[in-house]
C-alpha cells in the first residue's frame, strides 16, 4: 500500500473507535449518573477480584 492510502484508513479506524467509546459513555449517562457509578464500581471490583484470584489472593 502507498503511504497516501494508509493515512486515511488509519484515521477512519481511530475515529470509529473513539465514537464507539463515546456512545457507551452516553448510554451510561442516559441511564443515570448513579447507575453509571454503580456499574463502574462493580466492574472495578470484578477486575480486582479476578486479579486477586489469578495472583493467589492473600498469602498466609
Amino acid at each position: 500500500m502507498k503511504r497516501q492510502t494508509i493515512i486515511p484508513i488509519s484515521l477512519v479506524a481511530s475515529v470509529s473507535t473513539l465514537l464507539t467509546g463515546c456512545s457507551i459513555i452516553e448510554g451510561i449517562f442516559k441511564a443515570g449518573v448513579w447507575t453509571g457509578i454503580i456499574v463502574v464500581v462493580l466492574v472495578v471490583a470484578l477486575i480486582v477480584w479476578l486479579i486477586a484470584k489469578i495472583t493467589g489472593g492473600r498469602n498466609k
